[in-house]
């Protein structure tokens, strides 16, 4: 038996609940892990609000989609993304479902090893927001000697899409509230203040070449299709509403996102392990409070990742 966290109905973080389940036999190329940290992601609760549909037949619905903890049992010849896996190695498990809970069973092919030098909380926060970033950068095709523009930059996405576009040798323009402009500045950015004059305060940094959008503000939009002369270079991850009249891509992983994401993920594991991408984590919440991390998460006020423990 193993604790998992589900949502028992459609609603608030309120409908959170531990239950206790028997995980499923390992069949071929699966790993069992011990998860040491399940980080949080806006994805989870737009799930069980009922945003995203409301079938009762998806309920009680586990909750995570990412883990980082000990491999403690295996099939012959399980391979991951970095490698072949081992009973004890260190993990990072991404593309799983539960993973809010003392143990999942999870595809070989979305385990790869941890970086030593990140602790299991950190690492819990990497792939996903990493990943989801990349698929920005790759999207907008921002490189060497381009100027991004990147609205909700503080968040867990956006400071990983800060480290990878200053990685990648562009300029970075990020917009977050003032107390989280020196956090930007330690990994390259050039922050601003969102709300009025945004767009003159961005103009007189310089022109924009690209523009990434985390917060689906009419803010963000707007002021991305103002200063981005080429609308294919602006995307969003949150501005569902508005960007079909904008004419400017909704990235969700679908249509071969979820192929780029995925590709990301040694990548990012190897950036990490470089010390040239770092995870910030916000604050760690246990298990059993996993509805008051979210009503945290909700407040879109974390500074880097919300995760989970055992």
């Amino acid at each position: 038996m193993t604790r998992i966290v589900v949502a028992k109905a459609y609603g608030g973080p309120e409908v959170l609940a531990l239950q206790d389940i028997e995980l499923p036999e390992l069949v071929e190329g699966q790993v069992l892990v011990d998860v040491r940290a399940a980080g949080t992601n806006p994805f989870d609760y737009k799930v069980y609000s009922g945003e995203m549909g409301d079938d009762p037949a998806r309920l009680p619905m586990p909750i995570g989609l990412e883990v980082a903890g000990v491999v403690a049992a295996v099939t012959p010849g399980a391979t991951g993304y970095t490698g072949p896996l081992t009973v004890g190695d260190e993990v990072i498990v991404t593309n799983i479902n539960g993973g809010y809970a003392d143990q999942v069973v999870a595809n070989a092919a979305d385990v790869g090893r941890k970086p030593e030098n990140l602790g299991f909380e950190q690492a819990a926060g990497l792939v996903l927001a990493g990943a989801t970033a990349w698929h920005l950068l790759t999207n907008t095709r921002v490189g060497t000697g381009d100027t991004v523009l990147i609205h909700g930059a503080s968040g867990g996405v956006g400071l990983m899409a800060v480290q990878l576009a200053a990685a990648h040798g562009a300029r970075v323009i990020a917009t977050a509230s003032p107390a989280r402009h020196d956090q930007l500045r330690k990994y390259g950015a050039e922050p601003v203040a969102y709300g009025d004059g945004l767009a003159d305060r961005v103009r007189a940094i310089g022109p924009v070449d690209a523009a990434l959008d985390l917060v689906g503000t009419d803010e963000a939009l707007d002021t991305s299709v103002e200063l981005v002369a080429d609308r294919s270079r602006i995307a969003t991850i949150a501005g569902f509403a508005r960007a079909g009249e904008l004419g400017i891509a909704v990235l969700t992983g679908a249509e071969g996102g979820q192929a780029i994401r995925d590709a990301a993920r040694p990548e990012l594991v190897e950036l990490a392990a470089q010390g040239r991408l770092e995870v910030t984590v916000d604050r760690v919440f246990p298990l059993a409070e996993a509805a008051e991390a979210h009503r945290y998460l909700q407040t879109g006020h974390a500074r880097g990742k919300v995760v989970l423990v055992p």
